[in-house]
């Protein structure tokens, strides 16, 4: 097993990332605090893995909800049916719930969690690369509106955050491939070593070897272990995490939640936001190149939908969280392993960029 940390004094928690996970209950039952559990899942994922987590809490009181599967499913009509379980099931500020599923599931579980009843314990169980690597660590917990992704939410972090390696044995290919794009990120944002060492072992984490795949999350979610360490709520650091997340939000929005899943976005996003670095004279060509190379072996898109043109993307982009007082802000690479956040984009460089 490897062991991480989050540390952030009295929320400080660990992250566990091994096989077989969701079979060894001792794993989860040390942080839990009473008998109540509530699991909330999906369709697609508890089917698979709901009965392992079940007999692994066998000493404790456990209901569950099942959601559908999908982006577009990180709605407050699922909010709120998670709310209405959990008043019905009983539970109180005790209650421990438990996200078992990708980013979707881990997102809107944390945001009930940090809601019910002004705040209850949760645990992430994420089972998709991407949320393994990215969104079950750090505490950001959200859902969509129609007018922009993750737009309601809260910071709270969880208890823990278990990564059984198995589950990825189920995953999509698809679904692998939008995880890599995250992956691509922290080397592209802040490790040119590890974008070096992602080039020189593709083969073998494109077959998913189970080793180099233990070796790729445990990298990722220290990475973000640390940002998050430094600054919790974003208000300087952690905003590089947002490589390729400006463009790729908007993307998600105009094409519709799930169409375009987030990693496919946001690798589309990294390669603008790239090229943008490169107009500036802040990113090498042979950079740009290396970028659009890795990302296209792991099947990932490296351009804007040919729909998209500017407009599309300032009405998206102009909620943007990162804004300042109506300024877009967007985090370019200055150097495979550098980035920035930068605050003077102009229109007319959008616009060549984009149209």
């Amino acid at each position: 097993m490897t062991s991480l940390r989050v540390e952030l004094g009295e929320r400080s928690y660990p992250i566990y990332i091994a096989p077989g996970l969701l079979e060894q209950s001792g794993s989860l039952a040390q942080h839990i605090k009473s008998k109540r559990v509530c699991i909330v899942s999906n369709d697609i994922v508890f089917p698979l893995y709901g009965q392992q987590l079940l007999s692994a809490l066998s000493d404790f009181q456990v209901d569950y909800l099942v959601l559908p599967d999908g982006e577009q499913e990180k709605n407050l009509a699922n909010f709120d049916r998670i709310m209405s379980h959990l008043l019905e099931q009983g539970h109180g500020r005790d209650s421990t719930l438990i996200a078992l599923g990708g980013g979707v599931i881990g997102d809107i579980t944390g945001f009930a969690a940090a809601c019910y009843q002004r705040g209850v314990d949760f645990i992430q169980v994420p089972t998709t690369l991407l949320s393994q690597v990215d969104s079950s660590v750090g505490g950001k917990t959200a859902i969509n509106h129609p007018l922009g992704k993750n737009m309601v939410g809260a910071f709270y972090q969880p208890n823990a955050v278990l990564i059984d390696l198995t589950t990825l044995q189920t995953l999509p290919p698809r679904e692998f491939a939008a995880g890599m794009a995250e992956v691509i990120k922290y080397g592209i944002l802040g490790d040119a070593a590890f974008f070096s060492w992602l080039e020189e072992h593709k083969v073998g984490i494109k077959a998913q070897d189970p080793e180099l795949l233990q070796q790729v999350i445990a990298r990722c979610c220290q990475c973000k272990a640390d940002i998050v360490a430094e600054d919790e709520k974003e208000a300087g650091k952690r905003a590089l995490l947002n490589l390729g997340h400006t463009f790729g939000h908007a993307i998600e929005a105009e094409q519709g939640y799930g169409v375009w899943l987030h990693g496919e976005a946001v690798a589309a996003g990294m390669v603008i936001a790239s090229s943008l670095s490169v107009e500036r004279g802040l990113l090498l060509a042979s950079e740009l190149r290396r970028i659009e190379q890795l990302i296209a072996y792991f099947d990932l898109p490296t351009a804007s939908p040919e729909d998209m043109g500017l407009d599309a993307y300032l009405k998206h982009m102009k909620r943007d969280k990162k804004n300042v007082a109506g300024q877009l802000r967007f985090v370019l690479p200055t150097g495979i392993g550098r980035s920035e956040v930068v605050g003077d984009v102009t229109i007319e460089e959008l616009k060549q960029l984009l149209d």
